[in-house]
């Protein structure tokens, strides 16, 4: 089955609960969360305060995806603000199979992302121990990025890599996903498919859900 996470960081705060309450109506499978630091991105997010307040006012799944420097500091913090998938990047921390051991025995889903430039092959002696794959296919910081045409094929490698290993693991994609390459995204193998200005951009993201679900 393919899900459909709207990426938050596109949504209009000011009016969050109506937002959340729209895409979760018209079939959200997770409401993707990016948590910046200021550091290993530019941009600086949120933390595990708002991860818990978003826990409040929704049912669905918050898919937690941590572009910080030393994300093994903070995974417990995000754990207990009520992340159901903590997903760390390969990047960011020396210690990711160590790291995502933690995060399972804690009770939440691990993931790994990887940045555009590191190979999926880096990921060959984690694949057992990982819930979720993120392929970025735009640089992490910053929403509205135009797909990258190479991801296309990293997502390829992944499924090929989640196939061999027989994981049950998800592969994610996050960034550029629409309407122009949904099809084929969903034919290089992700299963969970990150939007955010596709959705939340220019009012009515329920509707813009329906539709990108349609397509589908």
């Amino acid at each position: 089955m393919i899900k459909l996470a709207p990426s938050l960081l596109s949504a209009d705060f000011a009016c969050i609960a109506e937002q959340i309450a729209a895409v979760e109506e018209a079939g959200a499978a997770y409401l993707h969360v990016d948590v910046m630091d200021g550091r290993f991105v530019p941009a600086i997010t949120w933390g595990p305060k708002v991860v818990a307040d978003l826990r409040r006012i929704s049912r669905l799944p918050l898919d937690c995806h941590l572009m910080i420097e030393h994300p093994e500091q903070q995974v417990d913090a995000f754990r207990e603000a009520g992340a159901a998938i903590i997903t760390f990047h390969l990047e960011a921390t020396p210690h990711a199979q160590g790291l995502l051991a933690h995060i399972r025995k804690g009770g939440a889903k691990a993931g790994i992302a990887i940045c555009p430039q590191t190979p999926v092959a880096m990921l060959e002696d984690l694949i057992d121990d990982c819930d979720l794959v993120l392929v970025m296919s735009v640089n992490p910081g910053r929403g509205g990025q135009a797909f990258i045409p190479r991801s296309m094929e990293k997502l390829r490698e992944a499924r090929a890599l989640i196939d061999r290993r027989r994981s049950q693991c998800e592969l994610e994609v996050d960034g550029g996903a629409g309407e122009q390459n949904l099809h084929e995204i969903v034919a290089a193998g992700a299963n969970v498919i990150v939007m955010g200005s596709a959705v939340f951009n220019g009012g009515d993201p329920g509707g813009k859900l329906r539709r990108l679900r349609a397509l589908l």
